[in-house]
């Protein structure tokens, strides 16, 4: 039931396996049911637009009734994440010190990680955003490894965030937020915003405290969708895989990193089987392989639900190609 029951699913998979086409039918089908849905691409190569045949791009664009999609570009989101850094730093610090802000937000643009941390800080948006206007958010998700480093972000950015407060400890300031955001001396990491006080930045300079509200708002934003993404009735996490080694593979380490981090999975999207009615000797052999790696899904991913969808003759594009994909879904076992 996890058209009905859960808030936002995100769908994930080795390139190439059909993930977006599953993403976008699942979509239809949601939509079909009567729910309001939002589906968003945080994948680099976007492929919404060629699936729907339309185009989408960084802006909310109406597919069918019920149904908005979305393309976030992650350098867009790197570009505008590192002008607000750069503009909130300069409001704090002499402007002898512009160039060198301005220096070393250049090479932030470029350091590993900074394309995960916009994007998740616009995906924690557009959660907020869409609580009050969707029943459903659908996220079309990059390659494996890029998705699980998004996925266990919320976490590390949170762990980032406390340590810039607590470099700030001998300052009589930044007591009171250290009190607030450590309540057990900083054990609690997990939770640092328990027993939270409403003012924390009470008592402090204004230019304390600005610089404190913004380190505290950021740590509340990515620790409630640290929460939402960990709540098994709000999040579901589907991989799609296709019966071949690789993909196999790929998947298997992903469902063990994902169940490490406590982030729930809610099944696995075996794509493009062979439909039985496939002829000729080569195909012959070719369904004689592709039964032992289904031997081999069955086996290693046997805790969770698995759906399975047929090769079809044609590629999947345009509305009414996704319309007919999602009767498949259907039949494979999604209902709302």
């Amino acid at each position: 039931m996890l058209l009905s029951d859960k808030k936002v699913l995100l769908i994930g998979g080795k390139g190439g396996v059909g993930k977006t086409t599953v993403s976008s039918a699942l979509a239809v089908l949601a939509a079909r049911k009567g729910k309001k849905v939002l589906l968003v691409s945080t994948d680099p190569a976007h492929s919404l637009a060629d699936v729907f045949d339309k185009k989408i791009g960084d802006h909310k664009t109406v597919m069918r009734e019920n149904l908005t999609a979305l393309e976030i570009d992650p350098d867009h989101e790197v570009k505008e994440h590192i002008a607000r850094v750069s503009s909130q730093m300069k409001r704090f610090t002499n402007p002898d010190l512009f160039p060198e802000i301005e220096r070393q937000m250049r090479l932030t643009q470029q350091s590993p990680g900074a394309q995960e941390a916009a994007l998740l800080e616009r995906i924690c948006h557009v959660i907020d955003e869409a609580e009050k206007d969707y029943d459903l958010l659908i996220f079309d998700t990059a390659p494996t490894g890029h998705t699980l480093r998004l996925l266990t972000l919320p976490e590390a950015m949170a762990a980032w965030t406390q340590g810039m407060l607590r470099s700030q400890k001998r300052s009589q300031d930044f007591d009171s937020v250290l009190d607030h955001l450590s309540p057990k001396s900083g054990k609690d990491i997990n939770n640092p915003m328990a027993d939270p006080k409403e003012n924390a930045s009470d008592g402090m300079t204004d230019r304390t405290k600005a610089i404190t509200e913004q380190l505290l708002n950021r740590q509340r934003l990515f620790q409630r969708t640290r929460r939402l993404l960990q709540d098994n009735s709000y999040t579901s996490i589907l991989f799609v895989l296709t019966p071949e080694r690789l993909p196999i593979q790929e998947t298997t380490r992903a469902l063990q990193s994902l169940t490490a981090e406590n982030l729930p999975v809610g099944g696995v999207v075996i794509n493009r089987i062979l439909p039985e009615q496939a002829d000729g000797s080569f195909l012959a052999k070719r369904r004689i392989q592709e039964k032992s790696y289904l031997e081999d899904i069955a086996k290693r991913f046997d805790a969770w639900p698995s759906y399975s969808l047929y090769l079809l003759e044609e590629d999947v594009q345009g509305l009414a190609a996704l319309e007919t994909f999602a009767n498949n879904l259907e039949k494979a076992g999604f209902s709302s």
